[in-house]
């Protein structure tokens, strides 16, 4: 009964292709991984505890100003973007990734300008050396290129999720190669700033070049003409999207480089040091989740939420996702501490308690994807802030309060208690837009006449 249920599943063809883009993605994302290990054991052995963690604080501090003010554009042309080309209306698409354009290189100078201005008054808080700030406001120059998620959704909305999973193996392996570089070749903190730094602009130069291409190849001329107040006025409710989303990710994006930043101002650089260890490791068991988002998130938006069909996609979805999660918990929990051992040195195994912490939330993380995709799909995306600030709110309440109370396992406490409240405070109106589904044809077509 079981095998003949699977083999339901995958005979829907929205579903096989949400799998198969999930799969371009996290073959890429795996390799990235093991080549993003190499790159942080040639820091965490090349450099003591104190500058490794220093190095992972100056990446936060841009990665997450970066967070902070960056809209999320690739959603936007998901959105907007996908129906447009449906329909066969270039202009309207034009007009979609123009503004979407013009929002990242307005977030990316406005970051820029905040981060380099901000950064002298607050590196002796979080732990930078007065003798780094300069490497530190080089790195801030990444920000505008950090914040564009233009070219991504223009990949994911024309299906070339392969070039995206090329894409996601540039960095790391330049981050890898640099690192070895750094490493065996004596150059110290600065050698592997520079080469993070170089990593991350080729990286994000590279989606760029690919977007180009594909627009071409498309036949697409003038898609990335920026413009803010013409595409604006044209494309109804599209700043109260794009605003929305933008508050929304902007509070849950920053989650890591923040937390990495609030440890290192609180415990030290060489607890931030074992928390991004724990992090990433972490997040690399969790990318399976992340994958299966990116790739779910475009297929639904072409299917009417209405009917049952995009929300059983969901639940297929979640379960494989979710079980996926219960075997990578387990090998983490087996494997974690000889890998961390054997790959950063005897003197980081620490991190694996935090891992150890950090892994009770996986399962919660991997099955609750879908539910932001189903509430930006139902037009709720106003839910979807509240419920994400919320959750953030909580764990930084809680981040620096179990801090103080049981110190570097505390942040570890505080990160499962934010993903299950994050997860809980999402399916409640997602069961809402659930149980309203038959009005929401009717809505959104009210929505797009206006």
């Amino acid at each position: 009964m079981k095998s003949l249920s699977m083999k339901h599943w995958f005979a829907d063809g929205v579903f096989r292709t949400i799998v198969r883009n999930a799969s371009y993605l996290g073959s890429s994302k795996l390799v990235g991984a093991l080549l993003g290990l190499i790159a942080l054991a040639c820091a965490g052995r090349g450099l003591t505890p104190a500058l490794f963690g220093t190095l992972v604080i100056i990446h936060s501090y841009a990665n997450g100003v970066g967070a902070l003010v960056k809209f999320q554009t690739w959603q936007f042309i998901v959105r907007y973007g996908t129906p447009a080309l449906g329909r066969g209306d270039l202009g309207e698409f034009r007009d979609v990734t123009g503004f979407a354009f013009g929002l990242d290189l307005a977030s990316g100078l406005v970051g820029l300008a905040g981060g380099l201005v901000l950064l002298p008054f607050l590196a002796a808080w979080f732990g930078i050396p007065a003798e780094d700030v300069q490497l530190a406001m080089l790195y801030c120059t990444l920000i505008p290129t950090m914040t564009a998620a233009t070219p991504t959704g223009i990949l994911r909305v024309l299906d070339r999720f392969d070039q995206i999973a090329v894409q996601q193996m540039v960095t790391p392996a330049l981050r890898a190669l640099g690192g070895v570089i750094s490493y065996f070749g004596g150059f110290g903190f600065a050698g592997f700033v520079v080469t993070w730094y170089l990593a991350d602009l080729l990286g994000d130069l590279c989606l760029w070049a690919m977007s180009v291409q594909e627009l071409r190849r498309k036949g697409i001329r003038g898609a990335l003409r920026p413009g803010l107040a013409g595409p604006g006025r044209r494309l109804s409710g599209a700043w109260d999207f794009v605003w929305t989303t933008n508050f929304a990710h902007s509070i849950w994006a920053a989650w890591g480089p923040v937390s990495n930043l609030i440890v290192g101002a609180l415990l030290g650089p060489t607890s931030a040091g074992l928390f991004k260890i724990a992090a990433t490791f972490f997040d690399s068991a969790s990318k399976p989740a992340d994958l299966m988002s990116r790739s779910f998130y475009p297929e639904i938006m072409r299917l009417d939420p209405a009917t049952r069909h995009p929300w059983q996609l969901a639940i297929r979805s979640a379960l494989i996702s979710g079980g996926i999660g219960f075997v990578i918990l387990l090998a983490v929990i087996l494997g974690g501490e000889p890998v961390i051992g054997l790959v950063f040195g005897k003197r980081y195994v620490e991190a694996y308690d935090l891992l150890q912490l950090m892994t009770a939330s996986l399962i919660v993380t991997m099955a609750s994807f879908p539910l932001e995709s189903l509430l930006y799909m139902a037009g709720r995306q106003r839910s979807a802030l509240v419920a994400e600030g919320a959750a953030a709110a909580g764990y930084a309440v809680l981040l620096f309060a179990l801090i103080h109370m049981f110190g570097i396992t505390g942040a570890g406490l505080a990160y499962v208690a934010g993903v299950c409240l994050k997860a809980l405070f999402m399916f409640m109106p997602t069961l809402w837009a659930y149980r309203a589904r038959g009005t929401l044809s009717h809505i959104m077509a009210q929505e797009a006449h206006a």
